[in-house]
């Protein structure tokens, strides 16, 4: 194992600390437990947008957080979710009148964790609301999850609630649209190599020189099979088919496309990928509204990519749009 890290033990914190050293404007860090909180927060007379995670995801969740995205993330150890102390200390710490909404992605310790947390936040007089998102369409049930794993449409769904939250969108509002997005967003990912997760020291997996695994999950859990290596054109109208199809996205939608490193692919061949997309979908009459290209949700080093597509709308495209200043996403500011 070859990485830039001291202790394997002191991974995340050290992170943490290089995180609020590069950007004090726009947050600071609390530690144990550890959570990243917008630098203006808590943010009178706005509902509050937190979210979390194991890390190993970067930028997800702390290099959103910020003015139009999230209020707070709370960072687990590398792909472990956070304990409930962590969640409730971030729901305190930026929660006011107007009420926070949770947004976890389906595992079960995320889950059960965050249910625990608003469960306790409740309790101090908060008005905490969750979504659990759930946009993997590889299987129906994973290593980690009961049900389909919340992914790449995570990115998409913490920015326009966000932005919505940002507007001054009551809780119920926010809440409402979390669960739009959620029930129009759809992704799937592909493996060429594993990740190798620092405290473990050996790859999560192995794979042929010539496999790739086709419906990998965020922590290198299995997908819907392994398969021969392919060219890129197949490998992506493999993967827009399992997308395109599940929904079903049809001729005449308007959609978001993000094309997503896991990590370890370089732009030269996510752009790739991201043209082919465009071209399939365009072949289907569907139209791309709106694009996200990069490493936004990761798992480690790992080489692969994946693709989410959410169908858009004009309020969503406008909050899609709305102005974000974060860490790792920013623009119109």
């Amino acid at each position: 194992m070859k990485k830039i890290i001291n202790d394997p033990a002191d991974v995340v914190t050290e992170s943490l600390r290089g995180l609020a050293a590069a950007h004090p404007d726009l947050l600071r860090v609390q530690y144990e437990p550890d959570v990243v909180v917008r630098a203006d927060a808590p943010v009178a007379g706005k509902v509050a947008v937190v979210s979390g995670g194991g890390s190993g995801h970067e930028p997800l969740h702390g290099g959103f957080v910020g003015p139009g995205m999230l209020h707070a993330a709370v960072p687990g150890a590398v792909f472990t979710s956070p304990t409930p102390d962590a969640v409730q200390a971030a729901v305190t710490a930026t929660t006011g009148e107007a009420g926070a909404l949770l947004i976890v992605k389906n595992y079960t310790g995320d889950v059960l964790n965050f249910e625990t947390a608003g469960e306790l936040a409740a309790a101090e007089g908060l008005d905490v609301r969750s979504v659990v998102i759930d946009d993997d369409v590889a299987v129906a049930d994973s290593t980690f999850t009961a049900g389909r794993r919340g992914v790449g449409g995570t990115v998409l769904l913490e920015k326009i609630t966000g932005a919505a939250a940002e507007r001054g969108d009551s809780l119920d509002a926010v809440e409402a649209l979390a669960r739009k997005v959620i029930g129009q967003v759809r992704s799937i990912g592909v493996a060429l190599t594993a990740p190798t997760v620092p405290h473990v020291g050996e790859p999560s997996f192995t794979l042929g020189e010539d496999e790739i695994e086709f419906g990998i999950g965020i922590h290198g859990e299995p997908g819907r099979e392994r398969i021969p290596l392919e060219p890129a054109d197949a490998l992506v109208e493999r993967m827009i088919n399992a997308v395109v199809e599940d929904l079903p996205f049809t001729t005449g939608d308007r959609v978001l496309l993000f094309t997503n490193s896991m990590g370890g692919t370089p732009l030269v061949e996510l752009y790739l990928a991201h043209g082919i997309a465009e071209n399939l979908l365009a072949d289907r009459g569907i139209t791309v509204a709106r694009r996200l290209v990069g490493p936004y949700i990761t798992s480690l080093e790992m080489q692969g990519i994946s693709i989410t597509l959410l169908k858009v709308d004009d309020e969503l495209t406008e909050l899609w749009d709305a102005p974000v200043n974060t860490a790792a996403l920013r623009w119109r500011i």
